[in-house]
């Protein structure tokens, strides 16, 4: 692999929860030239030191991702887990029913969990209030051979919370 192969990476972090501390951290990636793909800010949880767990997934050279692991610790960021996560697959999925009152930030997690895959992005359409069904749009990265394991996952939690799964067409010849 050449020093100039863009890949993706994972930094697992630790934040005192204190405004600006997020923005504090994602500045040293944006300043050494990663690309952001996903961040997972878990502020309901904290580690045993009373901090706030966050997982970043961003794309970078490996120059430049040791660059950023180094920015990160000189600001003060106290850098939990630094390394590669080979996302060679995307798929997206669709979940229907009543997201909001079911805590899509929590379906959210137990997805982000599951290991192998993580959420990319995510485009809820709700009607107001949250007595009306809502979709939410997903779309994932996955580890080589882990796309089973996310979609498994993601079947698991809806079922728990009663939601429909419109999962990626596969197989299907072009």
């Amino acid at each position: 692999m050449s020093e100039a192969t863009v890949r993706a990476y994972t930094v697992r972090l630790e934040l005192v929860d204190e405004p600006g501390e997020l923005l504090g951290a994602l500045e040293p990636i944006a300043d050494n030239g990663g690309n952001l793909l996903s961040i997972f800010h878990e502020r309901g949880n904290v580690t045993p030191r009373g901090h706030i767990p966050v997982e970043v997934d961003l794309e970078a050279t490996e120059a430049q991702f040791e660059t950023i692991v180094d920015a990160l610790r000189e600001a003060g960021v106290n850098v939990i887990q630094a390394g590669a996560e080979r996302y060679s697959e995307e798929l997206t999925v669709v979940l229907v029913g009543h997201l909001v009152e079911t805590d899509l930030s929590d379906t959210l997690q137990q997805i982000q969990e599951c290991g192998g895959a993580s959420v990319a992005d995510v485009s809820l359409s709700a009607a107001d209030g949250t007595d009306e069904e809502s979709s939410a749009r997903l779309r994932l990265v996955a580890s080589e051979g882990h796309t089973s394991d996310a979609l498994e996952t993601i079947q698991d939690v809806a079922d728990k919370k009663d939601l429909r799964v419109v999962e990626p067409l596969t197989g299907v010849p072009a």
